[in-house]
């Protein structure tokens, strides 16, 4: 690249924009522009507006920088900007993310646009070719730029293990997942409901896992998305754990492939981000464990930089075909890390 993407993080102050900036310190070709974020935090150093949750330090450069207001005016005021990253809450995320995808690309974090038929819900590594819902985009809402989203953390994690297992038809998928206290944002769950406590409910997860797994898996027709035809069930909970959502699958395959041919699938495994060599994909995108007791978050969360999913305890089940446990880091690959992914490939793609 001739020169960096200067880019703008709307919601920088929350969780996800900190894990953003975080991720994004000596990013080789995106540099932060601006970082916005609501009008109580308008106008503030930032230092002074977000509460720092991250383990590393603030850095001092950005800490001293002045917080636009999430707005079109506001933002370009405050800097150029070429590209955005949206971390804004969902219910928020909606008209605020239309106003600046109509001038610039808006890669988003948030639950508000997933689902429209002409945005593409992106794992880079899977689905790769709904980028072509842009072009598409662009012309039926006559914006320059585009929004392209990516799938709810828990999501992310399975549809990528998911994806390999196609090859033996797939036609039954059922999950239970134990999912991380930062998933809920902070400060996230009161300590005195979840020390000593596993809460078996989060908000509409469920339908996002089941709903968005088949938009993300599903093809392309040159027009619009077909859902995938399998049928997919899930039970979520959260438990007392930092980062690292752990998940129970099974599935029910059309053939029987062996453990071994299983454990090959997944090992084999690799997209378009590996190809192109993109600065933040990592080398395996699925990683498999062959200990009995693994993958655990605290000892696996970390691989590949938070950006690989980690399978293990791979078997036969009696009911269905295969079951295996899954693990990802909802915040870098499920959350931040995920965007700036998806926003690199359209870079490659000569998109963004």
């Amino acid at each position: 690249m001739s020169s960096k993407r200067k880019v703008a993080i709307l919601g920088a102050t929350g969780a996800i924009g900190q894990r953003f900036i975080q991720l994004l310190q000596g990013h080789p070709w995106f540099t932060i522009e601006v970082l916005a974020a609501s009008e109580r935090s308008a106008g503030k150093k930032y230092k002074d507006a977000c509460n720092w949750t991250m383990e590393c330090n603030l850095p001092k450069e950005l800490a001293e920088m002045n917080v636009a207001d999430a707005t079109v005016e506001s933002v370009e005021k405050a800097g150029n900007v070429d590209l955005v990253f949206s971390a804004l809450p969902g219910d928020l995320a909606g008209p605020v993310e239309s106003e600046f995808a109509a001038l610039y690309p808006v890669f988003s974090k948030a639950s508000a646009h997933r689902m429209e038929k002409d945005v593409p819900l992106l794992i880079p590594e899977v689905n790769p070719e709904h980028a072509a819902l842009i072009p598409i985009q662009k012309k039926q809402r006559g914006w320059k730029g585009f929004i392209t989203t990516d799938p709810n953390c828990s999501t992310i994690q399975m549809a990528m293990t998911l994806k390999p297992l196609m090859k033996f038809g797939l036609s039954q998928v059922m999950v239970t997942t134990m999912q991380a206290l930062s998933g809920a944002g902070y400060p996230g769950v009161p300590s005195l409901d979840i020390i000593d406590n596993i809460v078996p409910y989060i908000g509409k997860e469920e339908d996002k896992m089941e709903s968005e797994s088949q938009k993300i898996l599903g093809a392309f027709d040159g027009c619009k998305v077909q859902n995938a035809d399998f049928v997919i069930s899930s039970s979520c909970n959260r438990v007392h754990v930092k980062d690292g959502h752990l998940e129970s699958i099974f599935v029910k395959l059309d053939s029987c492939p062996s453990v071994e041919e299983v454990e090959e699938a997944f090992r084999k495994f690799r997209g378009e981000p590996q190809q192109l060599k993109l600065p933040s994909a990592p080398e395996n995108p699925i990683v498999v464990r062959k200990e009995a007791n693994r993958p655990q978050p605290r000892f696996d969360r970390d691989e590949g930089k938070g950006m690989s999913v980690v399978v293990g305890r791979i078997r036969k089940d009696p009911i269905m075909t295969m079951k295996y446990m899954c693990l990802g880091h909802n915040t870098i690959r499920g959350g931040s890390g995920a965007g700036i992914l998806s926003a690199e490939l359209m870079v490659a793609k000569g998109l963004a």
